[in-house]
């Protein structure tokens, strides 16, 4: 496998660079803008219900008024974590430390890798909270992410996909805790319900080593978001290992999927939005 020379240390500096250019902008439209009257946006989601929506228009989660909210269960990171704490072919895969990887579109491979990964569609908007802390966002907290292709293939880890790194990427929260991924919809392999999993971290410059993770965990789809979903092109193996498993029989989701399933907009040939809070103790 090709070592990587950069990783996150170097996206990290071009970031802080770019940051400081925005900030500059930001003084120049400030400046002007106390004649402007102010804005409210509005609305949240129920973590728990599904939504129906005709297109796949994306939005800002709405922090929630503080008060108490549960944290996310901790969930097996799995077999195909590429974040330096497995092994595959003998050696050590860590995407951690690959040039590219703060990114917010993962359908694609990067850092000297070409392949893109192909689907439907799937924006995924995430919001950290602090339960801790009376449910405060959390701001500056990174998330990586990542899951199977349509295939239910892991990039680095399964035959056929070693050489790619799409599906994967780490993203900064903002002000309020909110972050986004742009991605496809996850196929459905053998024995498992559909799923996406992702790591939390205190910081995006911590994001470069597991050993600082705070949180692993995972979240699913609803029904009748996989059924409709899986009935586009590409889909078929995930018709048929669907009809096998539950979300009562998985090995994950069995005690519950309360915390842990997204809120999906959208439809198969536009594209889904799917969004959860997510509570960790900051």
């Amino acid at each position: 496998m090709e070592l990587h020379d950069h990783g996150l240390a170097s996206d990290l500096e071009m970031m802080r660079r770019q940051a400081a250019e925005r900030r500059q902008v930001l003084r120049w439209l400030l400046a002007g803008a106390a004649t402007l009257p102010l804005i409210s946006c509005g609305g949240g989601s129920d973590a728990g219900t599904t939504a129906a929506g005709n297109g796949a228009s994306a939005g800002t989660l709405a922090t929630p008024a503080t008060g108490a909210c549960t944290v996310i269960p901790e969930e097996t990171g799995g077999p195909y974590p590429a974040d330096g704490t497995n092994t595959h072919g003998g050696s050590i895969i860590n995407v951690l430390s690959q040039s590219g990887v703060v990114r917010g579109d993962i359908r694609a491979s990067f850092n000297g890798a070409t392949g893109v990964a192909a689907g439907v569609p799937l924006t995924i908007e995430l919001q950290l909270l602090n339960a801790s802390g009376g449910c405060a966002s959390l701001a500056g907290y990174a998330v990586y992410l990542w899951h199977c292709d349509r295939d239910g293939l892991y990039s680095l880890y399964s035959s056929g996909v070693t050489a790619q790194n799409y599906l994967r990427g780490v993203q900064e929260t903002d002000s309020t805790g909110n972050l986004s991924f742009t991605t496809i919809f996850p196929g459905c392999y053998a024995g498992r319900m559909p799923h996406v999993h992702l790591e939390v971290y205190p910081s995006l410059a911590r994001a470069a080593s597991a050993s600082n993770r705070i949180k692993t965990s995972q979240f699913t789809f609803p029904m009748a978001t996989l059924n409709e979903a899986y009935a586009a092109s590409g889909y078929t193996a995930s018709v048929r290992n669907l009809a096998q498993i539950s979300y009562a029989s998985d090995n994950v989701f069995s005690d519950g999927t309360r915390l842990q399933m997204a809120t999906v907009t959208g439809n198969a040939t536009d594209g889904y939005v799917a969004t959860l809070v997510i509570a960790v103790n900051g």
